[in-house]
């Protein structure tokens, strides 16, 4: 029995050690961290990092776009679209999920409660009362969906990049790799293996002028790596956000006739292009921009045929 009690223990020791490697040098983040292009915004559940960027000249039109960035890559993503928003005379607003990029890591629950009260909260600090046009990518295009649910009358339009949602079934949720502690340990003891290291994107390369070539996506990615409750985030949301059936809420916004526009790439092996036949019958009127060559990282690989079709799309929905 001695014997047996020796082998568990060793066997934990073992276990421990690489995660405790992983985990003993992450720091916490504080407001020293943020870079001063942006700033922290006090919300009900923390301070969460966000970026204003404002047209130039004198074809301002006061419109605002609010970008919404997906599961794990933080707002440095939009990098290739902002300025045709702005040139064509919005304010753009983007901002980092809590446990990304720049914001606060708070121990709660990563539901989709958090993800609309969090941008509803950023709305109301920016003392934001008048429609916005929003745009989510991936992960961002529920968020997006469940906010325009919830609140309506706040959204004048929406677009959605290769938007989360219709996958038959959620892939991986039952796995032994996100239960609780066994998650953990295993997605920081493997997180070379899951993010951060190596290629992240499906394409390696894209000769669009504004995309965002692999060894900057890399650097700009890798900053949140530091700070603790990255991975624990990330771990929470698959736990607790549904991201692979919302069918029920995006037929929903489809009875609110608000005017709606989608990207998605042909080749997407993340979320599936068949997933846009599955939304336009959910949302009849959406208007559809599919990249034949395009996979899941068109917002950052294809910025400037994804940034004209939807600028174009914002343009002919202003008041």
């Amino acid at each position: 029995m001695n014997s047996l009690l020796i082998v568990i223990f060793v066997l934990l020791i073992v276990l421990y050690l690489p995660y405790l490697y992983k985990t003993i040098r992450l720091k916490k983040i504080n407001k020293s961290h943020i870079p001063e292009e942006g700033s922290w915004a006090e919300l009900e559940d923390g301070n969460i990092y966000y970026r204003w960027f404002e047209p130039e000249g004198e074809d301002v039109n006061g419109e605002t776009v609010v970008l919404i960035h997906g599961f794990s890559t933080p707002s440095f993503v939009w990098g290739g679209l902002i300025d045709k928003f702005c040139q064509s005379g919005f304010k753009v607003l983007v901002y980092d999920h809590f446990g990304r990029g720049f914001s606060e890591r708070p121990r709660i629950n990563y539901d989709k409660e958090l993800y609309v009260r969090s941008l509803k909260g950023l709305l109301d600090n920016q003392e934001i009362s008048q429609k916005v046009h929003l745009i989510g990518y991936s992960m961002g295009g529920p968020i997006v969906g469940y906010f325009t649910e919830n609140y309506p009358k706040l959204t004048k339009s929406m677009s959605l990049i290769a938007p989360a949602g219709f996958m038959q079934r959620m892939s991986g949720v039952n796995s032994w790799t996100t239960k609780p502690i066994i998650g953990e340990w295993f997605w920081h003891v493997f997180s070379n293996k899951i993010y951060g290291v190596g290629r992240m994107s499906e394409t390696s390369y894209s000769d669009d002028p504004l995309s965002i070539n692999e060894d900057e996506f890399l650097e700009n990615f890798n900053k949140q790596l530091i700070f603790k409750g990255f991975t624990e985030s990330l771990l929470s949301t698959v736990r607790c956000f549904n991201l692979f059936d919302c069918r029920r809420m995006y037929k929903d916004l489809g009875k609110l006739n608000i005017p709606t526009f989608v990207a998605w790439g042909k080749m997407d092996g993340v979320v599936p292009y068949s997933g846009s036949e599955n939304l336009k019958e959910c949302i009849p009127h959406v208007e559809l921009l599919t990249i034949e060559e395009g996979t899941h990282d068109i917002t950052y690989r294809q910025p400037t045929e994804v940034g004209e079709a939807i600028n174009k799309f914002l343009l002919s929905n202003r008041q």
